[in-house]
């Protein structure tokens, strides 16, 4: 059948579910201040779990006692015949304290060391220019045996263009560091968003994808940083659909004025070398907006994820989707496995 990476595998320390002290922790790192509420809720249909509204009153993450065990992960993969996971946290990359971090870090390391080889992780780490957040960055890497750290595409009303975080990224490009940068629930202007599920649970997250890429390549990101890569989700926010529409080419016919930026060939550059993107789900984007997705971005720059826990048959039937697909067999190698291994330094 061949190799399977699944690159997005959600994960959540258990403990937060029992201990109670971490869990008044973990509840109040959560910024109300910034449209943020978070709590605990218990209900006989789902059990315990944690619920995170963005803006309040519309809940936009949920993290269930239970889904996160390596047992239940684990038969999961092998029912869907996937080889190995790469694990990743749900969004509450954006307000984690350094010590939140932290523990997330060493119980994932457990939890990847646990797995006998099938699992993977990506450090976390608050995007701060500090000399305890690079120790962390170096623990991660040196000592935890990550492949990479992850992100949040912005941080209250930032997104990782601005120059507060410039001192964090150039440690990153010291370093030469792989990030994959999830989604925000909803993008940082998001008031048209929040008043139908679908309308804010899915397509807010693609705009916040799209609004990030699209800052980075335009502000000089890549210039400063080169030696870092992002690998986004939600496949950029459906990135494939606006490139070349993002890229003008020069005129050939003389303008009276110049209403676009045609300049465009290092821009163009950068996004094929610093830019990948993760599918967070193979089946919900469809054959036909998969396959030219492939075609517009390159095989080489898309990575199969199934944001399992979520929608479970996105894992069980994912890989087989990606197979069924009209592109050529070594496309889907890079996009099944050859990709996450390249980037997250898998063996």
């Amino acid at each position: 059948m061949g190799k399977v990476i699944d690159a997005n595998l959600y994960w959540f320390p258990e403990e937060l579910f029992t201990d109670e002290a971490l869990s008044e922790k973990f509840l109040s790192e959560i910024p109300i201040e910034y449209g943020i509420k978070g709590y605990l809720k218990k209900d006989a249909q789902s059990g315990t779990r944690y619920v995170i509204e963005k803006p309040v009153g519309s809940p936009n993450l949920d993290y269930i006692q239970g889904d996160y065990t390596l047992e239940k992960e684990l038969a999961a993969m092998d029912q869907a015949g996937v080889d190995k996971a790469v694990l990743k946290l749900s969004c509450q990359q954006e307000w984690m304290s350094l010590d939140m971090c932290r523990l997330f870090n060493t119980r994932m390391a457990e939890h990847v060391k646990a797995s006998n080889g099938r699992m993977a992780g990506l450090g976390v780490v608050p995007p701060k220019g500090t000399p305890a957040v690079f120790k962390e960055i170096d623990r991660c890497l040196d000592e935890l045996g990550f492949g990479g750290l992850q992100l949040s595409a912005h941080y209250g009303n930032l997104y990782l263009d601005d120059e507060a975080f410039a001192p964090f990224f150039a440690y990153l490009n010291e370093r030469g560091v792989t990030c994959y940068v999830h989604h925000v629930p909803v993008p940082v202007q998001y008031d048209t968003l929040t008043d139908y599920t679908n309308l804010r649970r899915l397509y807010g997250r693609c705009i916040d994808q799209a609004t990030a890429i699209g800052r980075e390549l335009f502000s000089g990101f890549f210039t400063k940083y080169p030696n870092v890569k992002l690998v986004h989700s939600m496949l950029g926010g459906g990135f494939f659909a606006y490139v070349n529409l993002w890229f003008p080419k020069k005129p050939k016919v003389k303008e009276a004025m110049s209403r676009f930026n045609d300049d465009n060939e290092l821009v163009v550059s950068q996004l094929k070398t610093n830019v990948f993107f993760e599918m967070s789900h193979a089946q919900s984007w469809g054959k036909e907006q998969l396959e030219c997705a492939v075609k517009t971005l390159g095989a080489d720059h898309i990575l199969f994820g199934s944001s399992y826990p979520v929608r479970p048959v996105w894992l069980l039937e994912g890989a087989d989707f990606v197979r069924n697909l009209d592109i050529t067999e070594s496309e889907k190698e890079l996009i099944l496995h050859g990709n996450a291994e390249r980037l997250y330094n898998i063996c």
